[in-house]
């Protein structure tokens, strides 16, 4: 473990000086983000960006006046981001275990303040590892949203990663991330290979293996909000890992005691009504699942206490409860496509 994590500090502190050197684009984000952080990029200081790596745009809606922790902020976009989307009165914490990201993080922090027009800062990075945020002071139930874009993989130890993300979330938290899988195992040779573990491909999770962690932490159900095939454009590196497909992947799970490993019908109908900024005409809760404004939604016991038991209450009306059982929600299984239907859940 300890060399693995030494291998990875090497790679980005100190071979990698902006995202220009990456061997692949694993590690760039592709999709366009959405409007609301496309207007505060602008507001980043240059080098944050130009030492930014990241393979998707994992920071979700209503964070005002949230606490936001992100995993392996490196040299904190995300973090600055999130700043700006909670508001003087949120706040926004950085974990990073590499020193020359996280020095650069903190050397723009006034700076951060002053652009955004805070009168005093709203975001703290803490250097440390992803695996113990126990001896980083960050305590249980006391997150709302935990995000992390491309680094978990990067991880020897990802389900004690998941554990403590389990247990600093509050109840009805989110955890919101992006990140690089993988359609099988990773053969011994290659995940040793520092190269291809710092280009995000040799500690990619096996989709599987994924969805048994989730299950064992707590998270019997978690949702795919975005998936995308990686072309691998170095050849290379694409002769190394041979039929292998890599996917980034973005995935929205929520901390609730009350999730079921298959989705029942209990006859809810969940109502949104538009008021989500950026949402005024519908909300994509995962890949599916995609409420229209005003319009009744026929959904799962899952999919009504993601809605209802969370922060997204304040946008949605839920009919029902669950005193009467009407099977399984066959209604998901219909929709959902091969791979999310063995995520194991609906959706």
């Amino acid at each position: 473990m300890n060399k693995i994590l030494e291998q990875v500090k090497e790679y980005y502190g100190k071979q990698l000086q902006s995202k220009n050197d990456l061997q692949t684009t694993a590690c760039c984000a592709i999709d366009k983000p959405p409007a609301e952080i496309r207007e505060i990029l602008p507001l980043i200081a240059h080098e944050i960006h130009q030492k930014f790596y990241g393979c998707g745009s994992p920071l979700p809606p209503l964070l005002e006046g949230m606490t936001v922790l992100d995993l392996g902020c490196g040299t904190g976009r995300d973090v600055y981001i999130a700043s700006k989307l909670v508001g003087e009165a949120g706040c926004a914490i950085g974990v990073d275990m590499t020193a020359e990201q996280i020095d650069t993080a903190i050397k723009y922090q006034e700076e951060q303040r002053e652009r955004f027009g805070y009168k005093k800062s709203n975001v703290v990075f803490k250097k440390g590892y992803i695996e113990d945020l126990k001896s980083l002071d960050i305590k249980d139930n006391s997150i709302d949203v935990v995000i992390s874009n491309c680094v978990i993989n990067l991880s020897p130890a990802k389900e004690q990663v998941f554990k403590e993300i389990y247990r600093v979330l509050k109840p009805g938290g989110e955890f919101y991330f992006s990140d690089i899988f993988a359609d099988r195992r990773i053969p011994e040779q290659l995940a040793s290979d520092p190269v291809l573990r710092g280009e995000c491909l040799s500690g990619a999770l096996y989709v599987e293996d994924f969805r048994r962690i989730m299950a064992r932490i707590g998270w019997i159900d978690f949702r795919y909000t975005n998936i995308r095939n990686l072309e691998i454009d170095n050849e290379d590196v694409a002769k190394k890992i041979g039929f292998i497909t890599f996917s980034s992947r973005t995935v929205r799970a929520f901390k609730l005691d009350d999730l079921e490993d298959v989705c029942e019908d209990y006859g809810q109908v969940a109502y949104y009504d538009g008021s989500i900024a950026e949402h005024p005409h519908y909300f994509e809760l995962d890949d599916h699942h995609k409420f229209f404004t005003n319009k009744p939604m026929l959904v799962c016991g899952n999919s009504a206490s993601m809605v209802s038991n969370t922060r997204y209450a304040k946008a949605f009306k839920v009919t029902g409860n669950r005193d009467v059982h009407f099977g399984k929600f066959d209604a998901c299984y219909t929709d959902c496509n091969d791979d999310a239907a063995g995520s194991g859940s609906c959706c």
